[in-house]
């Protein structure tokens, strides 16, 4: 980590350095010569020939103020950058301490240590050398918390629409514009930058976490918001300049050598944080969307245009003509090399062919798109409703596009994003400053050890769950406090197969549980037989190795070697059965025996697995580093496979529920859920016998519960002890009031309706979410306390 930071600064002064040189220090009339030049020795134009001297040189950087104002910019920048070098070579040596010192792992045994067993040990540690003092035992949930605290704000923005990242543009229609430097603007400005939403690394400011001076943070969120589009904009030349230099660098030599790597796609950003789950690191999500890259590119690639492919096969015909003549020539005479422009022509028209032959299908490719996206769905788990069953039709292609996008789209809006990024903040995202401050209050929750963590992240069914993906009767949340697509229940059941130790509340427990046995007898449903690739005794009898095992719905199914699924079965056998396809004993012979290697290392722990749900992954790798490294490999495939079955089974069973009724998605909320603006703060505002009218974003709570409304369930789960056995004693969270909204009704006034706050709406038929009493305005911030309640 410190050779890539310290290469980086390297790259910096490399990138400005010779940029300077080439625009003043070189004299391109004697290197094109077009200007004669005495030598004594040859007649050749060498390279020191074409440099000016050191006087010359420098006399032009003098008379450049544009040039000395970028090496200005960047100098001060290289200055930031080499500060927080020496800033993280401190942190870094306190990470390597810790390592040695506290989870005694030496580094040479780190490279084949796996997360499961760095996080079992910082477990255990807890209990010993109390790391947290504010708790006698960590649990994984509370490690993940730690690491992926801002993660899980911006996953939860996104999920709720609630940054601005998508546009419907006149003639490129919907589009998704979220880049790096977009990012880190938003960053800037919620978690870590100078007046930021949080007053540290772990908690939100005392003054977001109250609701009687909204409308003050968020003028001034606003008006900060403002400033940084302004710099963004003052700054836009500097940073474009880089932008464009720096892909020159980096991309020249790959179009030179490699032109069809432009042509190759890649997850987008927006994708990246879209398909995350709350509580996933970085290397469980990118090992996820590798395992569905080949179906996703064989996906994209079954929409080429035949009049596209016609017009690709004729220019790559004629381009390919006239390299051939070229390549003769030079074969017969390496002179012909000297004539102007032959040998950029040469590899023009090479670049030119290649990237014609990316538009040329396969002649062997068999066109099954409704199969190939549902293998890309048991990988990434996430894809709007109207996708299954209209696979084949461009509108579902264009939207995959957005988050599995060409490469060398991703680099044209990156370039594009200096200029591009200020308008979104000014324009854009500094409208919805009230909903993000009240965001920001209602989906905080304080826990023990932890800090402020974004309350999505607790996977609490009974606060975020959505009734359509199996948490109808567990669920309290309201239409605004409901998670989008299942992000709530599908993160839940990830984070329990990732990590089968966690204990979780008693509510959690029972629904994956229930999941689980319905996942299995659904699958076990008609008569069993016995499979021909039944499992050894040595390997772990969990739910995929018992659904493996012979249900006949499986053998329905066949796949091949690329993993593509023909699959014949039909309603919710279709999650079930879908397993063979993502199995790994369909790689062959060759992994069994790999697993009974594995068991060998591990003695009686595969063994043990389906009665205490162990994972072997936190287990001692045993006498040997390979053979534990295996054993990691093997049963995280299990779990990544037994992901997908859970994924996929979801799926088909909200399809089902959802038949016939217009689901709230991502995709489908319309420009009016975009911004509170739509309605005027007077019109929006509801008359209050008791308080004074006061305008109200699209997110911000109309009402909270009096004591005499509360349910009784609700009010005995402020006062509820943590879960079940195991679990933490003595943690506490701070939950703000839930939300609800008014719209706009004939005759200008305001009426209750089901229209949902950052996206959705309500189906038909469907009551309108639960609304409280009006939020009297309060004349100081601390006469609202926030309610207690107990993290579960």
């Amino acid at each position: 980590m410190l050779l890539g930071e310290l290469f980086e600064l390297v790259q910096l002064l490399f990138v400005v350095g010779f940029t300077v040189f080439l625009a003043n220090c070189v004299d391109y009339d004697v290197l094109f010569a077009n200007k004669l030049v005495n030598h004594t020795n040859s007649s050749k134009v060498t390279l020191p020939g074409a440099i000016y001297p050191v006087e010359v040189c420098s006399a032009h950087i003098r008379n450049n103020t544009f040039v000395i104002f970028l090496m200005i910019i960047s100098g001060v920048f290289w200055l930031h950058r080499l500060i927080k070098f020496i800033y993280n070579v401190c942190c870094y040596w306190e990470i390597r301490s810790f390592y040695i010192n506290a989870l005694k792992m030496s580094m040479s045994e780190l490279p084949y240590a796996t997360w499961q067993e760095v996080q079992a040990r910082i477990v255990e540690i807890q209990k010993e050398h109390q790391i947290c003092i504010h708790k006698k035992e960590l649990t994984e949930l509370d490690v993940y918390h730690r690491i992926l605290r801002f993660k899980n704000y911006m996953v939860a923005m996104v999920n709720k629409s609630l940054l601005p990242v998508r546009f419907r543009l006149p003639v490129l229609g919907d589009y998704v514009f979220y880049t790096r430097g977009l990012k880190y603007n938003f960053e800037l400005i919620f978690f870590w930058g100078p007046g930021s939403l949080f007053e540290n690394e772990w908690s939100l400011k005392p003054e977001y976490k109250r609701g009687g001076n909204r409308l003050e943070l968020a003028d001034r969120l606003a008006s900060r918001i403002l400033w940084i589009g302004i710099a963004n904009l003052l700054l836009c030349p500097v940073i474009l300049v880089w932008q464009i230099l720096y892909a020159f660098f980096s991309y020249t030599e790959v179009i030179k050598r490699e032109p069809g790597n432009l042509g190759a796609r890649c997850w987008s950003l927006y994708g990246r944080c879209y398909l995350r789950h709350f509580n996933e690191l970085d290397h469980e999500l990118m090992s996820r969307l590798s395992k569905g890259y080949k179906a996703a590119s064989k996906y994209m690639n079954c929409f080429l245009s035949p009049l596209l492919t016609v017009i690709a096969k004729n220019v790559a015909f004629f381009a390919g003509s006239l390299l051939a003549v070229l390549i003769a020539l030079t074969i017969y005479d390496e002179d012909v090399l000297a004539v102007e422009h032959v040998l950029s022509s040469i590899t023009l028209l090479g670049v030119c062919i290649t990237v014609c032959r990316s538009f040329i299908p396969d002649e062997h490719m068999v066109f099954c798109p409704e199969q190939l996206l549902r293998f890309i769905l048991a990988h990434i788990h996430y894809m709007p409703d109207h996708w299954q069953g209209n696979a084949h039709r461009y509108e579902t292609r264009d939207q995959f596009a957005q988050l599995f996008q060409y490469k060398a789209v991703c680099i044209l809006e990156e370039l594009l994003s200096p200029v591009v990024t200020p308008i979104i903040l000014i324009f854009c995202l500094r409208r919805k400053s009230l909903e993000i401050i009240d965001f920001f209050r209602n989906f905080t929750v304080e826990v023990v050890g932890v800090g402020d963590t974004c309350s999505f992240a607790q996977m609490d069914i009974r606060q975020h769950g959505h009734p359509a993906w199996m948490s109808e009767g567990k669920t309290e949340a309201s239409i605004y406090q409901q998670a989008e697509d299942g992000k709530t229940e599908l993160s839940l059941m990830h984070f329990a197969i990732t990590n089968p130790q966690w204990q979780p509340p008693r509510e959690t427990t029972h629904f994956i549980s229930q999941l689980k046995e319905r996942v299995h007898r659904e699958a076990t449903g008609a008569p069993s037989e016995t499979h021909p690739m039944s499992l050894s005794e040595s390997e772990p009898r969990s739910l995929v190795a018992n659904l493996l095992a012979g249900p006949s719905t499986l053998a329905s199914v066949h796949f091949g070697r690329d993993c593509s699924l023909i699959n014949h079965a039909i309603g919710l056998s279709d999650g079930a059965s879908a397993l063979r396809s993502l199995s790994p004993t369909s790689a062959g012979p060759h992994l069994r025996g790999s697993l009974s290697v594995a068991h060998k290392s591990t003695g009686h722990t595969a063994k043990s697995m389906a009665g205490s749900g162990t994972d072997a992954r936190t287990v001692s790798s045993g006498s040997s580093a390979w053979e534990g490294q295996l054993t990691s490999l093997v049963l995280s495939e299990y779990a990544s496979t037994e992901m997908s079955i859970h994924a996929l089974y979801m799926h088909e069973l909200h399809k089902q529920q959802s038949h016939g009724v217009l689901s709230r998605h991502t995709w489908h909320r319309q420009a009016s859920d975009e911004s509170s603006d739509s309605v005027p703060d007077e019109v929006r505002s509801e008359p209050n016998p008791h308080s004074r009218n006061f305008p109200r974003s699209h997110t911000f709570p109309n009402a909270v519960p009096s004591p005499s409304t509360i349910p009784p369930s609700a009010s005995d789960t402020s006062n509820a002890t943590l879960g079940q056995e195991g679990a933490i004693q003595g943690s506490s969270q701070r939950r703000h009031s839930g939300p609800a909204t008014d719209s706009l009704g004939a005759g200008g006034k305001v009426v209750r309706s089901a229209r949902v706050p950052m996206g959705g709406w309500a189906e038909e038929g469907q009551a309108a979410p639960r609304h409280h009493e009006p939020l009297p305005e309060e004349s100081s911030e601390d006469e609202m306390p926030p309610r207690m309640h107990r993290v579960t």
